[in-house]
């Protein structure tokens, strides 16, 4: 079992959580509330913001962007900004994984700068990241 007080989340499990998933939406939901009732704090990004909005925005779904800010906002999730110093890491993690998005590197650094313990993704790539433990949405039960 891995220790963790901190998790990161990316944007793909709240999109499964959020939008009901029918293959990840009930296994994110039993994630978030596993780390809220032991008292684990989430940590996300103003990209998780970004990221998740554009369909929301697109269709002119304002009660999916409620949501949203709600669900956020309730569960405590802190949407840290992008700062010149989280930036340069993610520069630093781009030149290291070549083949890491903007993106993600950006969120890595958040992770990173945030104190994070796990960074909960689905994107399986991620896990060759060596600063931070990353794990998939599937992996979930058989790591924590």
């Amino acid at each position: 079992m891995t220790e963790y007080n901190k998790v990161f989340l990316d944007t793909t499990p709240l999109i499964y959580f959020l939008d009901n998933d029918v293959n990840f939406g009930n296994k994110a939901k039993s994630i978030f509330e596993e780390i809220l009732l032991n008292g684990k704090s989430i940590i996300s990004s103003v990209i998780t913001c970004e990221e998740y909005l554009v369909y929301p925005y697109r269709t002119n779904n304002q009660e999916k962007i409620d949501v949203f800010y709600e669900f956020t906002s309730t569960c405590g999730i802190k949407l840290v900004p992008i700062s010149t110093e989280i930036a340069e890491t993610a520069a630093l993690i781009r030149a290291r994984y070549k083949d890491f998005k903007a993106m993600d590197s950006l969120q890595l650094a958040v992770a990173i700068k945030s104190n994070c313990d796990l960074f909960l993704t689905n994107d399986k790539q991620l896990r060759q990241f060596k600063d931070i433990k990353c794990i998939t949405v599937e992996e979930w039960a058989l790591t924590c």
